[in-house]
């Protein structure tokens, strides 16, 4: 397991970078996903409340809402997601 990673239930991760916090979903998450084809993100200034979704990620398998580890407010997103899921 990867040092300085929090673990949520949701199969989400958060880690504290330079002050911030950055957070994503775990490998596991992933693997059972298989075939990411699209995500869907909030919006820079948009705020997340710890527990509820602030996103979906769909696969060629399932669509699945993205549960937020931690509270607070979007300061980036990256961006690449959209081309790139």
């Amino acid at each position: 397991m990867p040092e300085g990673l929090y673990y949520h239930k949701e199969f989400a991760w958060a880690r504290v970078e330079d002050g911030k916090i950055r957070i994503g979903i775990t490998d596991y998450a992933q693997k059972q996903l298989r075939e990411i084809v699209y995500v869907e993100l909030p919006s820079v200034g948009d705020t997340t409340t710890q527990n509820d979704p602030f996103g979906t990620v769909e696969s060629v398998k399932a669509v699945s809402d993205l549960v937020a580890p931690i509270s607070g407010t979007i300061e980036e997103v990256n961006e690449e997601l959209e081309s790139k899921p």
